[in-house]
């Protein structure tokens, strides 16, 4: 990052907005969450559709705990985190992610389109009160029980981390994997321990998280970007 601002800097007022695009063009790819967020909402407030009740045994079976919050809230950061340090250092690695983060999250938002979810484990009573259930009672009244299989926080946790494993620029990489990994493993815990999804839900975000794994990451797209390397040098 201050490599890139020492850049613009020494660049001619005139030139530096031409030297962002032309060496981050790939942040554009940020304007689809526009059209993510405007679907979301729309299936938020949809109404008069039949829905279907995600319950299995074993939700029964985990006992709320507020503690789970802390990780839960952090999803939002962990996910901004990867993708902007993915734009800013390595181009095929933003692009693989982006891809591969909204168009899982796509997935979901058509199976919340033609398969409309519900979940009934929210505790009506909060057990305790404190600052953490507090945040949780928040959560509760700005995100409806609505739209929940497959679980996005679980999704988008495990691409997130096979993101960061992918990274080979980090100062202490060991560090930062290790952490990732448990992070991703504590989100996907807390959306069953806050009560926000069920375990089906999160088995489903496991398994399409695998999917995606096995269609963006695994093949060998080095030659595909090299071209577009390439085209880009002559354009330039």
């Amino acid at each position: 990052m201050r490599e890139i601002i020492r850049t613009v800097k020494g660049l001619p007022k005139g030139q530096r907005l031409k030297w962002l695009f032309e060496h981050y063009k790939h942040a554009l790819l940020f304007l689809y969450g526009i059209v993510y967020m405007i679907w979301f909402m729309k299936l938020e407030k949809r109404t008069g559709v039949p829905v279907y009740t995600v319950h299995v045994s074993l939700d029964d079976k985990i006992p709320f705990n507020e503690l789970f919050v802390i990780p839960y809230v952090a999803w939002f950061a962990f996910i901004a985190w990867i993708l902007i340090y993915t734009c800013l250092t390595s181009r095929e690695q933003f692009i693989k992610a982006f891809v591969a983060m909204f168009g899982g999250m796509t997935v979901c938002l058509i199976i919340y389109t033609v398969w409309p979810s519900v979940q009934d484990l929210r505790p009506l009573v909060m057990p305790r009160d404190n600052i953490l259930t507090r945040l949780v009672s928040y959560i509760y009244s700005v995100d409806s029980p609505t739209n929940v299989c497959p679980s996005i926080h679980v999704y988008n946790s495990i691409i997130a981390f096979i993101a960061v494993s992918k990274v080979e620029r980090f100062k202490h990489p060991v560090r930062i994997k290790s952490f990732s990994l448990v992070l991703a493993i504590l989100i996907c815990l807390s959306t069953m321990f806050l009560k926000q999804h069920s375990a089906f839900d999160v088995v489903c975000g496991v398994l399409l998280s695998l999917i995606a794994y096995l269609i963006v990451y695994v093949p060998d797209y080095s030659t595909l970007f090299a071209k577009s390397k390439e085209a880009e040098r002559r354009e330039a």
